[in-house]
C-alpha cells in the first residue's frame, strides 16, 4: 500500500483539533452540543455558586408515613427545605401541608395529577399548573414560584407555560435514589459524595429509608461547611442564563 502523505497529515490535524476542542470543553465546562441546542429550553438543575449554599427538596405525591419524622430531623439540624406537592396530595394531607408551612418550609407545585407533562398540550399543561397552584395557595396564602415536573419530564412548551405563570422550573443534580428503596447508608453516601456548591438534592417524603438517611446527610454536609437554604433562596431570580448542563449562572 502506497503511503499518502497528504491523507496522513489530514488525519493528524483532525485528531489535534478534536483533542483541542475536548480540552476546551473540559476546562470551560462548555458543551459542544450547546451550539446546536440554543433553541432548547432547560430547567434549573443546579446553580453556579461559590458560597457553599445548597438545597434539599422532597417530592410529595404518594403517602405521608415518614413526613413528620422528616420534619423533626430538619428542625433538629435547623434546615429549611423545599417540597413539591401534587394537588391530590395537598388535598388528602391538608393538615400536614399547613404544618410544613408553619415550620418554615416552602412549597412548590408538582402538578395536579402527576402526568408526563411533555405529552400534554398547552391548555392541559396550564390546567395542571394553575389548578395545583390554586389548591396550594388556598392553604398557604403565599405566592407559588417553583415547579418540578413529574418524572423530570419536560419540553420547551412545558417550561414556556411555567414561565408564563411566573414559575421557575426546577430539576436536580443530585438524585438520592431513595425511591428505589436503597438503604439509609447508600442514600447518604450518594448524596454526600455528589453534592457541591449550588446543588439541588432530590428526595421523596415517603422514601422507605429517607428519614433514617437524613441525619447523616445533614450532619456531614454541615460539617463540610455547606449551608442548606430553600430553593427560592438558592436560585437567581433575574439576570441569569442557563447553560447546556442546566446550570444557572448569574449574568455579570
Amino acid at each position: 500500500m502506497q503511503f499518502n502523505k497528504k491523507k496522513f497529515l489530514f488525519v493528524i490535524v483532525s485528531l489535534v483539533l478534536v483533542v483541542a476542542l475536548s480540552l476546551l470543553n473540559y476546562k470551560t465546562g462548555a458543551s459542544l452540543v450547546y451550539l446546536n441546542a440554543s433553541s432548547r429550553k432547560l430547567p434549573i438543575y443546579s446553580v453556579d455558586r461559590n458560597d457553599d449554599k445548597i438545597s434539599i427538596s422532597f417530592d410529595c405525591a404518594y403517602g405521608a408515613d415518614y413526613t413528620v419524622e422528616l420534619l423533626d430531623v430538619l428542625d433538629k439540624y435547623n434546615v429549611k427545605w423545599t417540597f413539591f406537592a401534587v394537588e391530590f396530595w395537598v388535598k388528602k394531607y391538608t393538615e400536614l401541608v399547613v404544618e410544613i408551612i408553619n415550620r418554615g418550609h416552602e412549597i412548590g407545585t408538582h402538578s395536579k395529577t402527576h402526568p408526563n407533562m411533555s405529552k400534554l398540550n398547552k391548555t392541559q399543561i396550564k390546567e395542571e399548573l394553575e389548578s395545583s397552584i390554586n389548591a396550594i395557595t388556598a392553604l398557604t396564602n403565599g405566592a407559588i414560584t417553583l415547579f418540578r415536573p413529574p418524572y423530570g419530564d419536560y419540553d420547551n412548551e412545558v417550561i414556556e407555560v411555567a414561565e408564563s405563570l411566573n414559575l421557575y422550573t426546577i430539576q436536580w443534580d443530585v438524585d438520592s435514589l431513595d425511591w428505589k428503596n436503597l438503604s439509609a447508608s447508600e442514600i447518604a453516601s450518594r448524596v454526600i459524595n455528589k453534592t457541591k456548591s449550588g446543588s439541588i438534592i432530590l428526595c421523596h417524603n415517603n422514601g422507605l429509608h429517607t428519614a433514617k438517611a437524613l441525619p447523616t446527610i445533614l450532619a456531614t454536609l454541615q460539617e463540610k461547611g455547606y449551608e442548606f437554604v430553600p430553593i427560592s433562596e438558592l436560585i437567581y431570580k433575574q439576570n441569569y442564563t442557563i447553560d447546556s448542563f442546566g446550570v444557572q449562572h448569574e449574568k455579570g
